[in-house]
């Protein structure tokens, strides 16, 4: 388990104030100006170093994504902008970090946009985000007032501001380059891709889009150094520590900073206070938000909380947001009811997203009570394939694997209430 000493969010539960003096007595803050004074490579270098992969579910090489804006500011300006929108169901990780430790974010805002030639950042919040909003607004007056921000910020002598916009809470802004085109006051809907936004993103300017963890990581990282972060986790390619999200069936849901490639019934078990009813209660565990393939008991007695662990069981990562279900849950329910919540998100500008999120929630709440035929599994599987992969950004995909994770473990359950219905309806 990781030690209190080697945890970056050292005011997640919010036991100190979020404000500046607080905030800079847990270290935030020190040293800033030496960072920046080592320059943009060494900080590209060391954020290579590190392994860091976003942690918005991507899971995307930080320094490689930073290395990959243009090397020369030309007539167009750079922006960094931070995903702060969160919609994703069964994850509340950033939206500790805004609450608690926002100066966290602030920092890493300046060390980023530094690296990537940007004088300007965006904090694209979600809508439904008051509370969080509002703390963001304080502590970002509270640096400007410190010179923190503006002008030479942070005695670093390097121009930085921060704009915080707030979204309407729609769940497709959560893709980077519908968030871009939200903020540009444009209808939410993806962009295709190239050109890709360190090319040509808000405003048609050199853009990179991270999410909000990823970010306030980078100063324990810069200040620690690559190779301190590079030590946690399971591999070169799982490395660092991780805020995981635990709700659904436990007794004691929350959100625990752990060591990357974790086992997920240690992670449960000593932090979320076990499933409910005990270990051999649990049936199943979405292990990454509500967009990664279910995964049943006998997975989940073994499997590692990383990358690469979850890809191998056929889910991911995702946004670490593990929703942990008893014997009790309809998962043929649950599962519908997610189909519900992709359907109704859908932006609607690709043909297989827009039909087929539907065509899916309606087969699925068939099957719900059972009223289908069992040839009708297959082709639920076959539209899931036409979904995924057709369509602009990843909602399709999204969309599809709940299904797919649901047949793929769970198929015998679907089966076997259709054959329920079938024999209570001749019986009737």
């Amino acid at each position: 388990m990781l030690q209190d000493k080697d945890r970056i969010f050292t005011n997640l539960y919010g036991f100190e104030p979020f404000n500046l003096k607080h905030a800079q007595k847990r270290g935030d803050w020190d040293g800033a100006k030496d960072i920046i004074n080592k320059g943009r490579d060494w900080i590209i270098d060391e954020m290579k170093k590190s392994g860091l992969r976003g942690r918005g579910g991507a899971g995307f090489p930080t320094g490689m994504k930073w290395s990959f804006m243009p090397k020369e500011v030309g007539e167009r300006p750079h922006y960094l902008v931070i995903n702060a929108d969160e919609s994703e169901p069964g994850t509340c990780k950033d939206r500790e970090i805004m609450r608690h430790d926002p100066h966290k974010l602030i920092e890493g805002a300046l060390y980023a946009a530094f690296a990537m030639q940007a004088h300007h950042a965006f904090i694209y919040i979600r809508g439904e985000f008051i509370h969080e909003a509002s703390e963001l607004v304080i502590a970002i007056e509270e640096a400007r007032e410190a010179g923190l921000l503006g002008k030479n910020a942070a005695n670093t002598g390097w121009d930085f501001d921060i704009t915080l916009h707030r979204g309407a809470g729609a769940y497709i802004c959560g893709e980077e380059t519908a968030l871009l085109e939200s903020i540009e006051g444009k209808k939410g809907q993806p962009r295709n891709k190239p050109p890709f936004p360190a090319m040509a993103g808000l405003y048609s300017c050199p853009t990179t889009i991270n999410n909000v963890e990823t970010i306030a990581s980078v100063p324990a990282i810069l200040k620690r150094g690559g190779d301190w972060f590079a030590g946690f986790g399971k591999d070169e390619k799982n490395t660092g520590t991780k805020l995981f999200c635990i709700s659904g069936h436990v007794n004691s849901p929350c959100v625990v900073e752990e060591e990357m490639g974790i086992r997920m019934k240690d992670l449960i078990e000593k932090h979320a206070g076990g499933v409910r009813g005990g270990w051999d209660n649990l049936k199943a565990v979405i292990p990454g938000g509500s967009s990664c393939p279910i995964l049943p008991k006998d997975v989940c007695d073994t499997v590692l909380m990383d990358f690469d662990s979850l890809r191998e069981v056929q889910s991911g990562l995702g946004t670490a947001g593990l929703i942990v279900m008893d014997k009790s849950t309809d998962v043929i329910y649950a599962i519908a009811r997610l189909s519900h919540f992709y359907m109704h998100e859908s932006c609607g500008q690709c043909t297989p997203c827009r039909e087929g999120t539907g065509w899916l929630w309606r087969v699925m709440t068939r099957m719900v009570r059972g009223d289908a035929e069992i040839s009708e599994i297959d082709t639920l599987l076959d539209v899931t394939k036409e979904i995924e992969g057709h369509t602009i950004c990843a909602h399709g995909d999204a969309s599809a694997w709940p299904i797919q994770g649901l047949m793929r473990h769970f198929r015998h359950e679907v089966e076997e209430r259709i054959l329920e219905y079938r024999k209570a309806k001749k019986a009737a």
